[in-house]
């Protein structure tokens, strides 16, 4: 029976190849042209999806975060079931994957789609790659969808949870990727973000959270020798 390293390194690679076929695919475009054109996106400024699916979900992201960071010192429910280490992991690893999609997007030129000359703005249609390496005439800071990460950025849970509590760990999950790619569907609708770009922030955001699981499983590590504080 493979072991969680191997089927987290061969679920890693099937959805990155997975990704890749999608970059080469040309239905980041396609779709995008379903819901907007040369004048633009129509629902860019649509009430709900701006005001209320945008800008309204930022502060419930940050007040659940700091419900973890609480319950790391404070623990009630079912958090009094894990150990010291896996209540850090919970908001430890949403901060972490949330800060590499934001240090990522600060990093590419790529524009979002509503800059593009297609949708009535300047920039040229390109891949996103080549955005780590020359602009493509637009405003740029649009790859990998930052929006979406409000909700996938807390796909980590799952490993947090997976031992002590299977079955919460299993709707944390199915929650967490429910509202990211639902928060990544609004910002297409609005122009913001091609599908590309959620799907690449859901899985940096599966990789973060993978990736940094050993460090919050080895009582070596100082972490898990208390069981609170």
């Amino acid at each position: 029976m493979p072991s969680d390293k191997a089927r987290f390194a061969a679920w890693a690679a099937l959805s990155l190849a997975g990704l890749l076929i999608w970059d080469t695919s040309g239905l980041d475009l396609l779709l995008a042209q379903r819901v907007g054109g040369p004048a633009g996106f129509a629902l860019r400024d649509n009430w709900l999806l701006s005001q209320v699916l945008h800008n309204g979900t930022r502060p419930v992201s940050w007040a659940l975060v700091l419900a973890l960071c609480m319950g790391v010192v404070w623990p009630v429910g079912p958090l009094a079931r894990l150990g010291f280490a896996r209540r850090v992991q919970l908001p430890a690893t949403a901060l972490l994957a949330s800060g590499v999609v934001v240090a990522l997007k600060s990093l590419s030129a790529t524009s979002c789609p509503w800059d593009l000359a297609d949708f009535g703005g300047v920039a040229l249609h390109v891949s996103h790659w080549r955005g780590w390496v020359a602009t493509d005439g637009g405003s740029g800071h649009c790859f990998p969808a930052g929006h979406a990460s409000t909700g996938f950025a807390f796909v980590g849970g799952y490993f947090a949870l997976r031992q002590q509590l299977p079955h919460l760990a299993r709707v944390w999950l199915a929650a967490a990727l429910t509202v990211g790619f639902a928060l990544g569907a609004v910002q297409q609708l609005r122009g913001a973000h091609f599908m590309s770009h959620t799907l690449w922030t859901a899985w940096l955001c599966w990789m973060v959270a993978g990736l940094s699981d050993p460090l919050f499983s080895r009582p070596a590590n100082g972490l898990a020798v208390r069981g609170a504080l």
